[in-house]
């Protein structure tokens, strides 16, 4: 799935991969299609209600794989819509039951009001993150997950606990969409660095942080919407 930008994560990754010295393949798998032989990162996004149901069934079709996937390591980004499906389940707001894979421990329920705008997180792991959240769904963590981080500026998982994301293992899911990667390089860092060193054995940094990535984080702290 891919909306309100969601494949910039998937050019923004790859733009700093190769800063970093490698030469990545990006390999698209609709559904149907196959999973690659090899994956060293797997990247998601979000979607409208009525695609969530395709796209649930053919999760569910895999689910074992990609399971196994994330046990075994591998990094793994997925945004809203796939983010819900990653969890137990997604409710829409018209009653309608979406069965998720279950690997990360979450639950959501599709509520009457779209959360929007520009948002800004605080994370022990990343530091200061800032995205575009714009989705109704009210997401619940369970003790199988942390949250990505706690919300200084905007909405999060709900109106009220003050998370944004989940974390367990290498996996990560957020409601902040396309800008996320984009604008926070180091989350890039850490699923590039994880890959290279499932495979690789270790990883050099390499690509440092560039002016306009600083501009474009401070503009967006700035404007609420």
């Amino acid at each position: 799935m891919n909306i309100y930008g969601d494949r910039g994560n998937v050019l923004a990754l790859a733009r700093r991969a190769r800063a970093h010295g490698f030469a990545p393949e990006v390999v698209e798998v609709n559904p149907g299609d196959p999973l690659p032989g090899r994956i060293d990162i797997a990247i998601g996004g979000g979607g409208q209600d009525s695609g969530q149901g395709r796209v649930a069934l053919d999760l569910a079709a895999r689910a074992a794989e990609i399971r196994a996937l994330a046990d075994d390591g591998t990094p793994m980004l997925m945004i809203c819509g796939l983010y819900q499906l990653f969890g137990h389940r997604f409710v829409t707001y018209t009653g309608e039951e979406l069965v998720g894979i279950g690997v990360l421990d979450v639950e959501t329920r599709g509520g009457d009001e779209r959360m929007i705008g520009n948002i800004v997180l605080e994370s022990e792991e990343f530091g200061q993150i800032i995205g575009y959240e714009n989705h109704s769904g009210h997401t619940r963590l369970g003790p199988g997950s942390r949250p990505l981080g706690a919300v200084v500026q905007g909405a999060g998982n709900n109106p009220d606990d003050g998370t944004e994301g989940a974390r367990t293992g290498n996996v990560i899911g957020s409601y902040l969409h396309g800008s996320l990667l984009p604008k926070n390089p180091a989350i890039s860092d850490f699923l590039i660095g994880e890959a290279a060193r499932r495979r690789y054995g270790d990883f050099e940094p390499r690509a440092a942080i560039d002016e306009t990535t600083v501009r474009a984080r401070e503009s967006a702290k700035r404007r609420p919407r």
